[in-house]
């Protein structure tokens, strides 16, 4: 496996953020949030210290979600994963990408997509080339998360930001997506002035462009065929489509895949 870039090509010789994938089957945070909560509920009299005494429950929670996306969690993950839910226990300890909001466009009172300015800065990410979409975006974001959690040149936990992104390239007729998929990390405000650099080969820290961002909500699942649809329906929606690039969108996921009411956006990027 090639660890590729993370940065596509716009017109006119420009450049935005991120290289190529999709955000289909990624196991996020929220999974052992969820987890938590269910075990509250079940027990009546639990708590997340218990998880402590048994760390091997979320280690096979996390196995029996990925079972569900045809994804292996290996037994090595127990610790990345009992650190991201040990520094996450609320939502307010993460920090969500920072961006202006350039102008709203909306039809009865309801959103059709949003116009933002993101700043440069620095992201992590790695392309993966696995046999199945999902399977690239699991085992994409595991590799990501040991590197938030302690696998980088300061040994220790980085802090969790929100959304993580992927890439989807298409054809030209945005109706087939590519296999290669990258899935990207924005670095905390702590760390964008001097990036800790990971211990995997195959995690990259780029350096993303300024970007003007045309962004649409969708809720629920993300695989193949609902990103084909929510592309081409974010087209129809723009009054300049040419404006953007047209075989490389990005997909941002806020929530985990297993949620009914998941919470994602598709993203447009303006040709530089």
């Amino acid at each position: 496996m090639d660890r590729g870039g993370c940065q596509m090509t716009g017109g006119g010789g420009g450049s935005g953020p991120i290289d190529g994938g999709g955000d289909g089957g990624m196991i996020t945070l929220e999974d052992l949030e969820s987890f938590s909560e269910d075990q509250l509920s079940d027990s009546g009299n639990g708590s997340l210290e218990d998880d402590d005494e048994d760390p091997d429950r979320l280690l096979h929670y996390w196995q029996d979600v990925a079972r569900g996306h045809q994804v292996q969690v290996a037994n090595e993950m127990a610790e990345p994963i009992q650190q991201l839910t040990s520094n996450n226990n609320g939502r307010g300890n993460r920090e969500h990408i920072p961006f202006t909001l350039l102008s709203r466009k909306e039809k009865c009172g309801d959103l059709l997509y949003e116009k933002r300015h993101y700043e440069k800065g620095h992201w992590a990410c790695i392309t993966m080339r696995e046999e199945t979409y999902e399977q690239s975006i699991c085992y994409g974001f595991m590799r990501i998360m040991r590197y938030i959690c302690q696998q980088n040149t300061l040994g220790d936990y980085l802090g969790m930001s929100l959304p993580i992104v992927t890439v989807v390239r298409t054809d030209e007729n945005r109706s087939v997506i590519a296999q290669e998929v990258t899935v990207a990390y924005y670095l905390p405000t702590d760390h964008q002035a001097q990036p800790p650099q990971p211990l995997d080969g195959e995690i990259v820290i780029e350096i993303w462009p300024a970007a003007v961002v045309y962004t649409r909500p969708f809720t629920g699942p993300t695989n193949e065929l609902t990103i084909v649809d929510q592309i081409n329906a974010m087209a129809e929606l723009l009054e300049s489509p040419s404006v953007c690039v047209n075989d490389s969108f990005i997909v941002a996921g806020y929530t985990n895949p297993a949620h009914s009411q998941r919470q994602n956006e598709i993203w447009f990027l303006e040709r530089r």
